[in-house]
């Protein structure tokens, strides 16, 4: 039927309206339905990496999609991963978690760990991490977690207005920390902040092992966890040099988390902390600068090594496309420049990303990431077995046990000591 020419334009107009309205209402409409909740697991909830956290959040909320925290604080992680367990066994697991080292692994094997090959390749995360983390961040070739951060263990954290007060020299040796200790001491003052948890005492002796082994024979010790280096002479100048620094402690470091143990320093109540880098978050958290309010210095004898933690958060299977689009807008958000510099400028850490600009960095973290460079070229990186990196979960605690009863008994020689970190260091 042949329209007149007057209604021909008005049934034009209308349809034209029409169209303009219909692409009007899925313009708005796109991006709600692109729009998902992500639910992250993570224990960052001390002042410097609550903070630190909160970059993520914002990251997320400006791509559009609802961020749901679910934080549980405590223990280094611990108290976390049982919440997730029993959250993953009743089929309600979060979009993210975090999780480091070996347990990615395990967790994958489990089949609840999805990939993220797609966001890995297109961002070419192969050129842009170092190969001893992107193969833990992959299960069977695949993406299956996103690297956030790098954290160096092996740092001694002083005030150095305390140090000032009573004429102490920051160490650079074991020989040098017990003197400051105990000229510290003599003066009234807590030498060493400490924690007194598991996971505390086996990264003080972690640490202590680099000092006082080097580096090889941690990795023979921690690593491959070889019962000839972990029942020899080394070992037990070790544990003997670790056993001394307990009475520079103070009576009420048990129980202590690490970030109060940082706060007596940051206050003056005690003078040093041998902490990980996840330290320093908090002392720019207070308003204290590097170089003024504390000095960062590697831990005695451990000036040209390295032992990392890279945190990591998993990525869970999820039911909801939307879900699973922000989990991929996750992943991607957390390799970005842009985030890594804003979240490890807050946490203390280092970004894991190669070849990103240091510039807004402070001292402390400029060497860090210079040392992390040099390691990465000749494959010397260690990984720390007190947090989450060397070792199958079941040998970490059990090591943590055995180190934690020899640290707390006046009467467990470092012969038995020995023999029970070899009976650990088998558990499967």
């Amino acid at each position: 039927m042949k329209l007149n020419p007057a209604r021909a334009q008005r049934l034009a107009v209308s349809r034209s309206r029409l169209l303009g309205a219909l692409l009007l209402t899925l313009a708005t409409a796109l991006p709600a339905a692109r729009a998902g909740e992500i639910e992250v697991l993570h224990w960052w909830t001390s002042g410097g990496e609550a903070r630190a956290a909160q970059a993520l959040k914002a990251s997320m909320q400006a791509k559009g999609h609802s961020w749901k925290d679910f934080a549980v604080a405590g223990s280094g992680g611990d108290s976390a991963i049982t919440v997730l367990r029993s959250r993953v066994v009743s089929g309600n697991a979060p979009a993210a978690a975090q999780i480091k080292g070996p347990s990615l692994q395990a967790w994958a094997r489990e089949g609840v760990l999805t990939s993220i090959n797609e966001v890995a390749r297109a961002e070419r995360w192969d050129e842009l991490l170092p190969q001893v983390v992107s193969d833990q961040m992959k299960y069977r070739g695949d993406y299956i977690a996103v690297p956030v951060n790098v954290h160096r263990v092996n740092w001694l954290w002083v005030n150095p207005a305390v140090f000032a007060r009573v004429g102490a020299k920051v160490p650079s040796s074991w020989d040098e920390f017990f003197a400051a200790a105990e000229t510290l001491k003599k003066a009234g003052v807590i030498a060493l902040a400490h924690g007194g948890q598991s996971w505390q005492d086996l990264t003080l002796l972690e640490t202590v092992t680099l000092g006082v082994g080097g580096a090889e024979f941690y990795r023979q010790a921690f690593v491959l966890r070889e019962a000839s280096a972990l029942n020899s002479p080394t070992m037990d100048k070790v544990l003997s040099t670790y056993k001394r620094i307990k009475p520079f402690t103070d009576r009420n470091a048990p129980g202590r988390d690490w970030n109060l143990a940082t706060a007596m320093v940051i206050k003056g109540e005690a003078a040093m902390q041998l902490m990980g880098d996840w330290a320093k978050g908090e002392f720019l958290a207070a308003g204290s600068l590097p170089g003024k309010g504390f000095i960062c210095a590697p831990a005695p004898g451990t000036a040209k090594s390295f032992i990392f933690v890279v945190d990591s958060f998993a990525m869970f299977k999820l039911k909801n496309p939307a879900n699973s689009a922000a989990q991929k807008d996750l992943a991607s958000a957390v390799m970005s420049p842009e985030f890594q510099e804003a979240f490890n400028l807050s946490k203390g850490s280092i970004p894991v990303r190669l070849g990103m600009k240091m510039d807004r960095f402070d001292d402390c973290a400029k060497a860090s990431a210079q040392e992390f460079s040099t390691a990465a070229k000749q494959a010397s990186l260690l990984p720390s077995i007190a947090n989450g990196m060397a070792a199958p979960s079941s040998i970490e605690w059990a090591l943590k046990d055995v180190v934690s009863q020899f640290w707390n008994s006046d009467k467990m020689s470092t012969a038995e000591a020995m023999k029970r970190m070899v009976e650990a260091s088998r558990r499967q």
